[in-house]
């Protein structure tokens, strides 16, 4: 399977655990602890070995801004925070940045 790939499932699977994080209440409720952690595993996991092909500067701020991208839209649709015109602004360059890092990158 391609390092993209692998790093874009970390980076799912990373927005998956950061937005569990909120339904853990503090890891208080067993089974979203349970799937947050493993999630944050497998993530973290994944992560890794896509670093073993691709450049680390690169894979760490591509990760990164899937899930943070993620956690933001997901956080507006779930738990209804807010979709201000300059969030999403910020969002879009956010996502710009992520495409540009990959296409950027020296690898395919």
């Amino acid at each position: 399977m391609s390092s993209w790939i692998l790093l874009v499932i970390a980076g799912l699977l990373e927005v998956g655990w950061a937005i569990g994080l909120k339904y853990t209440q503090g890891f208080t409720r067993p089974l979203p602890s349970i799937l947050t952690v493993a999630a944050i595993i497998a993530s973290m996991g994944l992560l890794s070995f896509a670093a073993k092909s691709l450049p680390i500067g690169t894979a760490y701020a591509v990760w990164v801004g899937i899930g943070a991208f993620g956690a933001a839209v997901l956080g507006m649709v779930l738990f209804h925070e807010p979709a201000t015109a300059p969030r999403l602004f910020f969002l879009g360059l956010l996502l710009v940045a992520i495409v540009g890092l990959k296409a950027t990158s020296g690898t395919h």
